[in-house]
């Protein structure tokens, strides 16, 4: 299980350099910070019940933290130029 994380890393970490390619500072800071995380993680050596939970958490945060941000600080529109 630990080597998913590891996984999980590599691509949060090319999505990262991505969003620093395409302009898109702060998601690259919250990409490298998830990517840190994971990576992290990965050498803990933890059961895998645990990295089950610790996955389970991470998408709650994840969907309440996108439905609050696509409800109230979104700003519906195309291209907003």
């Amino acid at each position: 299980m630990e080597r998913m994380y590891r996984v999980m890393s590599f691509w949060t970490g090319i999505f990262a350099i991505l969003f620093m390619i395409g302009d898109m500072h702060s998601t690259a800071i919250l990409f490298f910070g998830i990517t840190g995380a994971f990576l992290a993680l990965s050498y803990l050596n933890l059961s895998e019940r645990m990295y089950l939970y610790i996955f389970g958490a991470f998408l709650t945060l994840f969907f309440v933290g996108f439905t609050y941000y696509a409800t109230f600080i979104m700003v519906p529109g195309i291209g907003g130029h």
